[in-house]
């Protein structure tokens, strides 16, 4: 089975989102997303100082075999983007929960996690569509 770490929240399109102390999102596709695509050859994010709507596509996953819309779990603004992906894509297929995340946001409104899933939700969603 795909890794799932305890400590991000899920939307059912296979993305993640990591809250820092400082209210700072972090947004990455899941390890489960990255094995369907296979190997990522372009990674497409919004532009710092956009923002980004949670549940509304962001940016796209380009591989060998397919594209995938990214969508955003959370609404805020765009305020880094991983510029290592534009030379070294591959990043998200080897390390999704780490290196290869995609960009971050200040968020808008921490009450939207609370509609997201966790570790435990997003794997039995993972288990109904694997």
């Amino acid at each position: 089975m795909s890794e799932i770490p305890a400590d991000l929240k899920y939307i059912e399109t296979h993305q993640w989102v990591r809250v820092s102390d400082d209210g700072t999102a972090t947004v990455g596709i899941t390890d489960f997303a990255q094995e369907q695509l296979g190997d990522v050859v372009y990674i497409g994010v919004p532009d710092v100082g956009t923002t980004v709507n949670g549940g509304e596509e962001a940016g796209v996953a380009e591989s060998v075999k397919s594209a995938s819309d990214v969508f955003s779990p959370v609404t805020g603004e765009v305020i880094e983007v991983n510029e290592s992906l534009e030379d070294e894509p591959e990043k998200v297929n080897e390390d999704p929960y780490g290196d290869g995340w995609l960009y971050k946001v200040r968020l808008e409104d921490a009450g939207e996690l609370d509609g997201l899933m966790d570790s435990a939700a997003y794997a039995e969603h993972v288990a109904a569509e694997g």
